[in-house]
């Protein structure tokens, strides 16, 4: 086995417009033919849909050996894509007829973006990394290296395994940091991928960043955040307060749906803790807690420390509940169809719209397909907005 245009902050139609060209629309309407390298998203008619693409739903993200019914999650050996490990030759050979065609795509992808990486070392020399980081889109030949490693993300993200997400996560902050006007939106898909791998404080770090810098603009715009000043700092929020409000705090869709997710994650964790003080008393025993750890939806013990600091985990459990409720309200104020979709995808998981316009069935489907796995592999998370949405119904 082997081992820069500059896009309005916080909005997702960048990531659809930008995505394959090179300079941004004015138009409400987002059109895009991903196809061709100079597509235009301009005008004002509905575009085709491309055909039909696959889409991986994922209930439980893969955390060792690839094989199905294989647990094991160490001594583990990478297949040649480096997305999926296998404890043995004998499962690897069980498991190729699944992976061969998606294994052969990421391959192509990783020799795609290793050409226009040689490429671009040729124009700009072997320092272009380093010379042009927090600037990259500015600088044209950087642009074909941008596009391929995010399909590279693309390609790995057909792969529902933790190794998958994990590489995914790293092209994508590292494309953030060679590029932070972000000029093909990929910060609307990195919150998702942190709840995959239970690293929710990081997603609500990296919201929270996003949120500060948006605000300075929108209070003054002498303070705006100066995108291409690589001596300020980028990224660097950390241990926000996953409880605190936040309502007020997006403008992106993807944002709030994952932050919806994360306040979901966080009362089903409060839960298990105040039943586990019920049984055990005020001072829960380490080996109790190493067992809430283990099925808990966060794996970052901060934040599950955080509550069990707090005496009364009801007051808690209400207060999230209201920010739950409150994010819906706005999920369904930017876009109708979102939650109903989340609910019966159907088909909205693999439309490849060209087009879309703020609010209309379109967007919803993109932002659908970045998050709909992280949502699948929270046990109880979608029945959570199931139940929000018959409550509301009934008092309409």
């Amino acid at each position: 086995m082997e081992q820069c245009a500059r896009e309005d902050r916080a909005s997702l139609d960048e990531y659809i417009g930008n995505r394959s060209t090179d300079s941004p629309g004015t138009s409400d309407d987002q059109s895009l033919d991903l196809d061709a390298p100079g597509g235009s998203r301009h005008g004002a008619r509905r575009g085709p849909l491309r055909p039909l693409q696959a889409f991986n739903v994922s209930a439980n993200l893969v955390q060792g050996c690839a094989a199905p019914g294989c647990s094991r999650t160490k001594d583990l050996s990478h297949c040649s894509c480096d997305a999926v490990q296998y404890c043995r030759r004998k499962h690897q050979m069980n498991h190729r007829q699944a992976h061969r065609s998606i294994c052969s795509k990421v391959k192509k992808a990783y020799a795609n973006l290793e050409k226009e990486e040689r490429a671009l070392k040729r124009e700009r020399g072997d320092n272009v990394f380093e010379n042009y980081q927090g600037v990259f889109w500015s600088i044209y030949p950087t642009r074909d290296y941008m596009r391929a490693r995010f399909m590279l993300v693309e390609a790995l993200l057909k792969i529902n395994t933790s190794q998958a997400v994990t590489l995914a996560l790293d092209h994508l902050l590292g494309m953030l940091h060679l590029c932070r006007i972000d000029t093909l939106g990929v910060r609307e898909v990195v919150p998702s991928l942190y709840l995959r791998l239970g690293r929710d404080q990081e997603a609500y770090d990296f919201c929270s960043w996003y949120h500060k810098a948006n605000e300075k603009a929108e209070e003054n715009e002498e303070h705006e955040y100066d995108w291409e000043d690589r001596s300020l700092p980028f990224l660097n929020t950390t241990n926000a307060d996953i409880f605190g409000h936040i309502l007020e705090m997006f403008t992106s869709l993807s944002h709030v749906v994952a932050t919806t997710l994360l306040k979901i994650r966080l009362i089903i964790d409060i839960q298990c803790v105040q039943r586990a003080k019920q049984e055990a008393g005020p001072h829960v025993p380490r080996e109790i807690l190493d067992n809430i750890q283990e099925y808990s939806t966060i794996t970052d013990t901060t934040g599950l420390s955080r509550m069990l600091e707090r005496e009364d985990q009801r007051r808690l459990i209400a207060k999230v509940k209201k920010q739950v409720n409150d994010l819906y309200a706005a999920v369904e104020k930017i876009n109708r169809h979102f939650w109903p979709a989340l609910i019966e995808p159907g088909d909205n998981l693999r439309v490849q719209p060209t087009r879309y316009t703020y609010g209309d069935e379109a967007q919803m489907q993109l932002v659908l397909q970045y998050n709909y796995n992280s949502w699948a592999e929270t046990p109880g998370a979608i029945g959570v907005i199931e139940e929000l949405s018959r409550d509301r119904g009934t008092r309409s």
